[in-house]
């Protein structure tokens, strides 16, 4: 997909025709002067189009300079079948096939190509959008869910690893509820929004439009980050440093937030900012823990092993029988990284004791993880203070790192897995090293994060 975006001189509407295999779905295309990026929806059962609730949120999308692309998920011979059965109507693999379809149509437009994409889903149409987002990785800026059944995307919602909002009425009961276990399970940035006093079709006075003004700012928010920082990479986000991975990162932590329980721990240096900005979001406490990478020469992202405080040592034989490394220069390079680990304990916290994490829940981030060596001898030096849990969470891993980590922690969150992994700086617009004295600044600057009070 072209990445630069070619906006619209002039305001465009037209109805459209859009081919899936033998089938042909018709849809409303509308996108205002200068628009920032397209939103596909995607409705409900026994609706179209037509929605009256979709078309006033996508007329007050294009007002916040969104284009919107309102499509007939099932044609017109189809719908008068589903009327009795309603089959079609929550086939959502089918539906999210051509959704799909319908945003490989746009993105070849002479008018909207290049421009970010993004999905609203409605019901049963939210879980056709999840599954189709899971496809398309990351080709799609957003999704926002209305009053949606992200449980029809089933094991999809795994894979999504696109910045997503759900939005549900406080009075919409189960909804609320099959919207908060979807959250639990998504490993990317997710939120949730309740919108009080609402029902299921949120047609209490108000309440529409303040779906609208939550979807529309959700979707400007991550197109114009789409637009700036180049999109999105073909299966994997590139993030535009670790600020904004970590911003990232916490949007997909938030089942710990205000958890007194809860401990957030970077490794230095790299993986402070980025667990800096989860710790402000969860508000949750930050420290550091001081694992050094005992690296082979030559290859800065290659690890042989690691070590960590307490004389711990992870040895990489993998590598090590494949580069033909001797033990002997294993052990000489690992002894010259307990000096500069006991350097920097005493640059990030002085003489301060760690704190104790015995019975906590401990969230280990990092800004990505290669060969997960480094990792490991954090796991290990963690296990040895007995905490209650232990969460792996990075930005960016390679996929069979994360497929060994998994059962050595309790939680794994990894927002991105992709394929073509190289190395961690692939993955970030902005991958300049990360200095003591800024570790030191944001482990300073952390000691205000505390729980935030429980409302009366």
């Amino acid at each position: 997909m072209n990445t630069t975006p070619c906006m619209p001189a002039a305001e465009l509407h037209k109805i459209v025709q859009i081919p899936v295999c033998t089938l042909v779905l018709e849809g409303e295309l509308q996108v205002p002067a200068g628009a920032r990026g397209i939103v596909i929806f995607a409705h409900g059962s026994g609706s179209s189009r037509h929605s009256p609730r979709n078309q006033l949120v996508a007329r007050m999308m294009r007002e916040a300079g969104v284009g919107t692309l309102l499509l007939d998920l099932l044609t017109r011979a189809e719908r008068e079948a589903d009327t009795f059965t309603q089959d079609l109507s929550f086939d959502v693999e089918m539906l999210a096939g051509r959704l799909v379809a319908a945003a490989h149509w746009v993105s070849t437009q002479p008018e909207t190509s290049g421009l970010p994409l993004g999905y609203f889903g409605a019901s049963s149409g939210a879980g056709a959008a999840l599954v189709a987002a899971a496809r398309m990785g990351g080709k799609i800026a957003a999704v926002v869910s209305r009053g949606g059944r992200p449980d029809l995307a089933g094991r999809a919602l795994h894979r999504v690893g696109t910045p997503t909002l759900f939005i549900v009425g406080s009075q919409d009961d189960v909804v609320l509820g099959l919207n908060e276990q979807a959250l639990a399970e998504m490993n990317c940035e997710k939120e949730l929004r309740q919108v009080d006093g609402a029902t299921h079709l949120f047609v209490e006075p108000g309440k529409l439009e303040q779906v609208a003004r939550l979807s529309a700012e959700w979707f400007c928010r991550h197109m114009r980050d789409a637009a700036e920082w180049g999109g999105k990479a073909m299966n994997g986000i590139v993030f535009k440093d670790r600020v904004h991975a970590g911003q990232m990162l916490a949007g997909a932590l938030m089942k710990y937030a205000n958890d007194a329980n809860v401990i957030v721990l970077g490794l230095p240096r790299g993986g402070v900012p980025v667990a800096y900005e989860v710790a402000e979001r969860l508000h949750a406490p930050l420290d550091v823990l001081v694992v050094r990478k005992v690296g082979v020469r030559g290859h800065e992202e290659l690890a042989m092993g690691a070590i960590a405080s307490g004389d711990v040592r992870v040895i990489h034989y993998d590598v090590m029988r494949g580069m033909d490394i001797p033990r002997a220069v294993f052990d000489a390079e690992a002894a010259a990284q307990v000096k500069e680990l006991h350097r920097r304990e005493m640059a990030y916290r002085g003489r301060t004791e760690a704190p104790a994490v015995g019975g906590r829940i401990v969230i280990l981030v990092d800004d990505g993880i290669a060969t997960g060596s480094t990792i490991r001898a954090a796991v290990m030096a963690l296990r040895q203070q007995h905490p209650r849990r232990i969460v792996i969470a990075v930005p960016v891993a390679a996929p069979e790192t994360c497929t060994e980590l998994k059962p050595l922690v309790d939680d794994l969150v990894v927002l991105s897995r992709p394929e073509d992994f190289l190395g961690v700086g692939q993955w970030y617009e902005d991958f300049s090293q990360t200095q003591d004295d800024e570790v030191a600044r944001l482990l300073s600057s952390a000691a205000r994060f505390e729980p935030a009070p429980v409302p009366l």
